[in-house]
């Protein structure tokens, strides 16, 4: 060798400075180009596509005369978000108890919010009747799945 400097031993274990990684292994660019090139970042960047989802039985894994939550917590002109059995619980006039799937046909987020101006998601914006599920505003064209449901004692109940 011509250098004045000794040449390092080759290990396999040294740590390159500008990637942080051991030389010859897996760098981050590596790592991230190659997670792209195999289509595994594809989902994130299709999060807000066009499609709506389409939206399951939220209370088909309880039996029928389950409880839901008591008619006291569920407002009238408003509701309750059951996030555990994604189900929401509205009571649009007094005594009217309705119940939707709580996730959002637009892109499968469940709803967060409900108010007197309906069942919103405010993931992208979408806002649902709050005596139909159907939307009022946002990006969802498709209501919520309705879930049958009644009124046992002071309870709300699965149909």
């Amino acid at each position: 060798m011509t250098s004045t400097e000794p040449a390092p031993a080759d290990t396999g274990s040294t740590l390159d400075p500008t990637t942080t990684t051991r030389r010859g292994g897996l760098t981050r660019r590596r790592a991230l180009g190659g997670v792209a090139g195999i289509g595994v970042a594809l989902p994130v960047l299709a999060a807000c596509g066009g499609e709506e989802e389409t939206a399951s039985d939220p209370a088909a894994d309880l039996p029928a005369g389950a409880s839901l939550t008591p008619t006291a917590d569920v407002p009238v002109g408003g509701g309750a978000i059951l996030s555990e059995e994604e189900v929401v619980v509205t009571q649009p006039t007094e005594g009217e108890f309705k119940a939707f799937s709580a996730v959002c046909t637009h892109q499968g987020c469940l709803v967060s919010q409900v108010s007197a101006d309906g069942i919103v998601c405010t993931c992208h914006g979408s806002v649902f009747a709050l005596d139909t599920g159907e939307p009022t505003d946002g990006p969802a064209t498709e209501a919520l799945a309705a879930v049958a449901v009644t009124v046992s004692g002071d309870e709300v109940t699965l149909a």
